[in-house]
């Protein structure tokens, strides 16, 4: 395995760690039947430091543990795919798009994390209700959980679902954009990549 490999490994145990503490310790808003959280912005984290697959998965692992852990073992198959997928998306436009493990400028970076962040748990806002129609219809029918699932999908713009993304949002740019360069520095860096200019 190389050294890569191992760097990419051991962050995406720490980001799952810190999805779970980001859910299940840190204090929690609860604003019309959504949980504000910071679970989501470590995803995040980590679909920025290591790419979509590997953040992904850290987030998928780290939030379904959290699900089963607080009692709510129905919901982390939900769960799993939907933080799968915030890592994939933000990982795509990040990596595959925007190119941030290269050398880039700080102001560069800065402005595709922001957008990658933003697209990512925005594209979760629809993602997440959507699935839980299907899921409620298709795979385990349940007429009012699918009715409330299609009311969360037309109020993605209630307030609840807009701190979500934004305080998640906010925290994963901020957190990727002081640890970056820090990373770098030591060799840390998935890649290695090389330090990064102003």
């Amino acid at each position: 395995m190389t050294n890569d490999n191992i760097t990419k490994l051991s962050i995406s145990g720490l980001m799952a760690a810190l999805c779970y503490v980001g859910y299940a310790v840190f204090p929690a808003i609860n604003a019309s039947g959504t949980k504000v959280h910071l679970g989501n912005a470590f995803v995040v984290l980590g679909a920025l430091l290591i790419g979509g697959l590997y953040g992904g998965l850290a987030g998928a692992i780290g939030l379904s543990l959290a699900d089963i852990l607080s009692g709510y073992a129905a919901s982390s198959p939900r769960t799993f795919i939907t933080k799968l997928v915030i890592g994939l998306v933000v990982g795509f436009i990040a990596h595959k798009i925007a190119k941030i493990s290269e050398n880039h400028k700080s102001s560069y970076i800065l402005k595709w994390s922001i957008i990658a962040s933003i697209v990512g748990l925005g594209f979760n806002c629809v993602f997440e209700p959507a699935l839980k129609y299907v899921w409620y219809t298709l795979l385990t029918p349940d007429a009012e959980k699918a009715t409330a699932a299609i009311g969360a999908l037309v109020a993605v713009t209630t307030y609840a679902t807009i701190i979500n993304t934004v305080i998640n949002a906010v925290v994963g740019v901020v957190l990727y954009n002081a640890l970056r360069p820090v990373l770098s520095k030591a060799n840390l860096f998935p890649g290695n990549l090389k330090h990064t200019t102003v």
